[in-house]
């Protein structure tokens, strides 16, 4: 006999799915100066491009691999409430990549990706084998200066043309979302989602007229004389 369970359709049920649960969560902001100091290499740069009242601006964007990686963790005291709580600080290192944009007469030029990293502490409930989530709410650069542009030959299929900055200082600002969290599977009762029904197709529409002019046409005082 075929179990009941088995035809019981798409009524409320116990389902399992995969999560992260949150263990500690906070926002806060950060900000830090990147000053590089050598030539930054500029796969369109060539030789003849001027670089006269050149406007520099930058990007700077997570790192697409690592974007977050605990250096360390060291288990704290901390009187919460009257209670004592064993919370974590972390030693976590922020990974971005800068791209420098110099806007000249013949166009704009995007530098090669430049990894940047940051340390940071934080102290969060974090215990051993979580995880920890940067979520950037606002990820924004400017330049503060630059100094003279120099141009720097590269070397042919090899090493891309490079402008060297005597005087190059960024200024990076986050908002950031730090979560420590870990995979769970939860169970929860609820019901399963329907699909929406589909838009009807229209049917041809009907045979219309351009809007007439009655006002002006036709004439029929004219027509009356």
């Amino acid at each position: 006999m075929q179990d009941k369970r088995c035809n019981e359709g798409h009524g409320r049920e116990l389902i399992c799915i995969n999560v992260d649960k949150v263990y500690d969560w906070i926002v806060k902001e950060k900000s830090f100066d990147i000053s590089p100091t050598e030539a930054i290499a500029f796969p369109a740069l060539h030789s003849d491009t001027s670089l006269a009242n050149a406007v520099v601006t930058c990007e700077v964007t997570p790192a697409a691999m690592d974007p977050v990686v605990i250096l360390n963790r060291e288990d704290r005291e901390f009187c919460i409430d009257g209670k004592k709580v064993c919370l974590q600080q972390l030693t976590i290192q922020k990974n971005f990549t800068l791209t420098v944009i110099v806007t000249v007469a013949g166009g704009t030029l995007r530098s090669v990706g430049i990894p940047v990293s940051r340390c940071e502490q934080v102290t969060l409930c974090a215990p051993e084998g979580t995880d920890v989530e940067v979520t950037y709410t606002d990820l924004d650069c400017f330049v503060c200066s630059t100094g003279a542009l120099e141009f720097v030959a590269g070397t042919p299929n090899v090493t891309p043309n490079s402008i060297r900055f005597t005087d190059l200082n960024i200024s990076v600002s986050t908002c950031q979302s730090i979560q420590s969290t870990f995979p769970v599977t939860v169970e929860f009762s609820a019901n399963f989602c329907e699909p929406r029904e589909d838009f009807p197709t229209a049917a041809c529409p009907a045979p219309t007229h351009p809007k007439q002019c009655p006002a002006i046409f036709p004439d029929t005082d004219h027509r009356r004389h």
